[in-house]
């Protein structure tokens, strides 16, 4: 059984989707031999639920992670509200976490609870550096290099976020 997380930019332009989305389905096939993966993920738009959708596809179990209570109607705008609900109803295992509103906070706690169940990371990742907002992509890979979690970055040519 291998626990594979994710962390990854939500802003990736449309032409860089399929781009990811065979690099995530290439990454996981060598560990869903057997159904042995399960893959951990706050499906947010973007990196999130393409990982989600690969994991499925692959046949590993999903485990969704909501950092807080209102996430659902206050942060998931409607056009990614189909594909979540999906993800949501495909987990064998939904996590809610006790915060109330989606902050910074909620965010951190959410990157943490991945970390903590996680053997390896994938990062849909640019490689830029963090912003010091703390909560972000750069953030999480540094929280888990520093746990001693691998880390394997996922940014195919010609991969771009929206500007």
């Amino acid at each position: 059984m291998t626990t594979i997380a994710v962390t990854g930019h939500m802003d990736l332009t449309e032409d860089s989707i399929p781009l990811v989305r065979t690099a995530l389905d290439d990454l996981l096939k060598q560990y869903a031999d057997g159904g042995d993966l399960i893959g951990v993920s706050c499906i947010a738009k973007g990196a999130d639920s393409l990982f989600a959708e690969a994991v499925l596809a692959a046949g590993g179990r999903l485990t969704v992670v909501i950092p807080s209570q209102d996430y659902r109607q206050n942060k998931v705008k409607p056009d990614h509200v189909p594909l979540f609900d999906h993800l949501v109803e495909a987990a064998a295992e939904v996590l809610v976490l006790p915060h109330e509103t989606a902050n910074r906070q909620a965010y951190e706690a959410a990157n943490a609870v991945l970390i903590e169940r996680a053997e390896r990371l994938v990062a849909v990742w640019n490689g830029e550096p963090p912003t010091g907002k703390g909560g972000g992509t750069a953030d999480t890979v540094l929280e888990a290099q520093t746990a001693g979690i691998p880390v394997d970055v996922v940014w195919p040519d010609g991969a771009a976020r929206r500007s």
